[in-house]
């Protein structure tokens, strides 16, 4: 990366079918791979219930932190192009899934576009999504208050920490 334009970006990973944790972990090692893409900084793994339709397996979750030179709609086409690449296949909204990236927050920027909407617009219901955040960015500022202020409100029941640390991409797991 050449370091200009470069904005820090905050992305969703999950899945529950297969083997979860290889294909989050492959694709954090595919983003970092990109010369647009500098992944930082990865919250531990999180062992999460079923949101939206619950007769499916738990979920893995985890969030990671880039660094990207990309706009926000070229960020996407390359999520989506890692997301085919590991056999994603997009059956049933909210069902089961190898893989799911989802951009939540990219910069200070907004976006509502076809297929595009930043920040995320349905992050701040989840807490699979703000307990990994919270632990790699509590004091980030996300519709005018602080990630950890937003997870109080929530239900954190039923989510456990499966990992020591956010280093379980780097190991193969």
């Amino acid at each position: 990366m050449t370091g200009r334009n470069e904005t820090r970006v905050f992305l969703g990973l999950g899945g529950n079918i297969g083997e979860p944790a290889k294909a989050m972990a492959a694709a954090l090692r595919a983003l970092n791979a990109d010369a647009d893409v500098q992944v930082e900084k990865v919250s531990s793994l999180y062992r999460t219930p079923p949101w939206g339709i619950e007769d499916q397996p738990d979920f893995l979750n985890a969030v990671a932190e880039i660094r990207t030179g990309l706009p926000p709609r070229r960020l996407l086409q390359l999520c989506l192009d890692t997301e085919r690449a590991l056999k994603r296949e997009r059956r049933e909204r909210w069902g089961p899934r190898l893989i799911d990236i989802d951009i939540l927050v990219f910069g200070r920027q907004r976006v509502s576009e076809g297929g595009l909407v930043i920040p995320h617009p349905r992050m701040l219901e989840r807490a699979f999504v703000l307990l990994p955040l919270a632990e790699i960015a509590p004091d980030l500022v996300v519709e005018g208050r602080r990630v950890a202020e937003h997870l109080e409100a929530l239900d954190v029941s039923g989510i456990d920490q499966v990992s020591a640390d956010g280093d379980w991409w780097r190991e193969g797991v």
